[in-house]
């Protein structure tokens, strides 16, 4: 009883700290930052494990039910009833996976032939053979190779037709700097729906070359 009620406190805590942007004890994966220009900055990461689903819905709509089916895995809908440490960020692209021209813009859009898959990365003290397996068929656990990436950091709001302007932002940005795109932009989102907009950490993020 202790325990449940312990838990309890702790878990609105978070929630209440969670409003100003405060994200206690959340793992990021592992990467190196080197500035670029402004708040376009290239990472490199190492490999990764995610959870990931595909929804095939509008870019919300698959965001929000993604984000549901993820959360119930990690909660312990798994065959251990394990329970999962949050991470961030919650990354969401396009099922149909393509690299991107840089002299066009590009925007987001969904169509239930497109869908969108929706990844929670798991925290770095899991592998593959120990992570339990999801309950639910739709659920998949994945590996993420190394990879570098340019991210565009912004706060506020994050609806489609905002996402869809920062990717374009962000390939302008790569294209005046010369570097080529080898992979579809993904929209990060590091905090919950009840977060104050400007207090918001959201970004977008395209595979570069590493040369």
């Amino acid at each position: 009883m202790i325990t449940r009620a312990a838990e309890l406190v702790r878990q609105v805590g978070e929630s209440t700290l969670a409003i100003a942007g405060v994200r206690v004890g959340t793992e990021e994966p592992v990467h190196s930052i080197t500035p670029l220009a402004g708040d376009v900055e290239i990472r490199r990461y190492g490999t990764r494990i995610a959870a990931e689903t595909m929804v095939a819905a509008g870019e919300e709509e698959a965001r929000n039910a993604g984000f549901r089916l993820l959360a119930g895995y990690i909660f312990g809908g798994n065959h251990r009833k394990t329970k999962i440490a949050m991470t961030a960020p919650v990354s969401q692209l396009p099922t149909q996976s393509q690299a991107i021209a840089m002299t066009v813009p590009v925007v987001q859009t969904s169509s239930p032939d497109q869908g969108w898959v929706i990844r929670f990365f798991m925290p770095s003290k899991w592998t593959m053979d120990t992570l339990p397996t999801p309950n639910d068929e739709r659920v998949q656990l994945v590996e993420v190779p190394p990879e570098t990436v340019a991210v565009l950091r912004f706060t506020g709001d994050r609806g489609p037709a905002t996402v869809a302007a920062r990717t374009d932002e962000l390939l302008q940005v790569l294209r005046e700097y010369g570097f080529e795109t080898t992979g579809t932009p993904a929209a990060w989102f590091y905090d919950p729906p009840w977060t104050l907009p400007f207090r918001r950490r959201n970004e977008i993020a395209v595979p570069v070359s590493a040369d």
